[in-house]
């Protein structure tokens, strides 16, 4: 009798620590992420799955990752891509990212404006869109890949480190598409 208490004993310590340490990577190290809407389509579609670490912040974050956050405008969590870093001017002329005057090619967009006889992002200066020259300190700007019905921050502004969950690492649905985010 003494060894089976001892052994549901044993099984619930078990359990407990596993479930702590569970809550405290969930809560602090990584966290799953669904893909709500189309506004990173086509890299993430709605419904693919992600793993985000959470141990990121501003200083840490590099152009062009992909965040989740907490929406400033809305209960909901979004996920965007990172265009400018505090101290970069941005802008968009004739679908041309410039961030500090320099163009840079969004690798991650030509298959879809390849045969588009239109913008596909829009024209754009940092300073029409927020007031501001460059993006401040401890804020980032962010964009969705697909621009035309993404609500980022030409909509609501420079993204707050304090609003960011984590930075998107790693795709695990669907199953084809699994591995490492860029």
């Amino acid at each position: 009798m003494k060894s089976r208490r001892k052994e549901t004993w044993s099984f619930a310590i078990v359990l407990t620590i596993g479930i702590v340490i569970a809550f405290i990577v969930r809560s602090f190290i990584f966290a799953p992420y669904q893909v709500q809407g189309q506004s990173m389509a086509p890299n993430l579609e709605e419904k693919n799955k992600l793993i985000v670490s959470k141990m990121t912040d501003v200083s840490q974050l590099e152009r062009f990752d992909i965040i989740v956050f907490d929406a400033p405008d809305s209960d909901e969590q979004y996920i965007k891509r990172v265009i400018g870093l505090p101290g970069d001017n941005i802008r968009m002329t004739n679908d041309i990212l410039y961030i500090n005057g320099k163009p840079h090619d969004e690798e991650y967009l030509k298959k879809e404006r390849k045969n588009l006889a239109f913008s596909y992002t829009g024209d754009f200066t940092l300073s029409e869109l927020t007031g501001h020259e460059t993006v401040p300190k401890g804020y980032v700007f962010v964009l969705g890949d697909n621009r035309k019905v993404s609500k980022d921050s030409r909509y609501f502004g420079f993204l707050s480190e304090k609003e960011i969950v984590g930075k998107a690492i790693w795709r695990y649905w669907p199953l084809p598409s699994m591995g490492r985010l860029n």
